[in-house]
């Protein structure tokens, strides 16, 4: 059994052949699916195949490349959902950042307060976080922390191999992991997963996006788990069905305890 912790299921990308894909992620072994909150617009079409299917869950969020369609209307709305078992993905990104400096920085303190806002939330509705980082590992550990986000904790998503992140495991988050740890560049994080405890690691696809080897340049899927499985069974040095048990462990006690 494996969930998958992280999948666009509404996106475009899907649409054509969203039942095949979920046919083939069961037939591999994939027993749950979260839809994280990214974009306000496709918010309604994540609870649609949420009551669809019954092993399809959602979060509410904000993508920090999506500021302006942030209501936190929308997520009392939404957030009661019994199908609905996180906030985010939220965080921080600074990896885009353009024009002047003021205006950069100008753009970090909006990525900052929106953030701030869907920890409160989540602190408010007692759900865990999905949290986006991407080249803002310390405004974001910092804000974690100011912010008592341990409360509820959460997964950094999409773990970027920031040793400085690792801390956070004692505050009760986890590292997702998802197709980055089979490209030939990814050194840094083959070095630091095993360091990452056991018991904090989930597995997740971030489909459509990076598809893990061999399949790189196709659409990524939740049936692609198993290869992102396997290549932590070969760096751990642990059976493939330990790291599928323990990790779903690890996602049923974050999300659906």
């Amino acid at each position: 059994m494996i969930i998958d912790t992280h999948i666009h299921l509404d996106d475009k990308r899907y649409a054509n052949d969203l039942e095949d894909v979920i046919k083939r992620a069961k037939d591999a072994g994939v027993d749950r699916f979260i839809i994280p909150g990214a974009d306000a617009d496709t918010l309604e079409y994540a609870i649609e195949i949420s009551q669809k299917y019954d092993d399809v869950y959602f979060a509410v969020g904000i993508h920090p490349y999506d500021l302006d369609g942030f209501d936190e209307s929308v997520f009392d709305k939404y957030v009661r959902h019994e199908k609905c078992v996180a906030i985010g993905e939220c965080g921080l990104d600074y990896y885009r950042l353009e024009g002047s400096n003021e205006e950069k920085e100008l753009e970090k303190s909006k990525q900052k307060e929106v953030f701030i806002k869907q920890i409160k939330l989540a602190k408010k509705y007692k759900k865990p976080l999905i949290i986006h980082i991407r080249d803002a590992s310390v405004d974001s550990k910092q804000i974690l922390l100011n912010q008592n986000a341990g409360e509820v904790g959460g997964v950094l998503h999409c773990f970027n191999a920031d040793e400085q992140l690792l801390s956070l495991s004692k505050d009760g988050f986890y590292f997702g992991i998802g197709g980055v740890i089979t490209f030939k560049n990814a050194k840094k994080l083959v070095n630091v997963l095993p360091k990452i405890p056991l018991d904090k690691l989930l597995i997740e696809t971030d489909g459509p996006y990076l598809t893990p080897s061999p399949h790189r340049g196709e659409r990524n899927e939740s049936s692609y788990t198993k290869f992102i499985v396997q290549k932590i069974s070969e760096i751990l040095d642990i059976e493939i069905n330990e790291v599928k048990k323990t990790t779903t462990q690890n996602a049923l006690k974050l999300f659906f305890n």
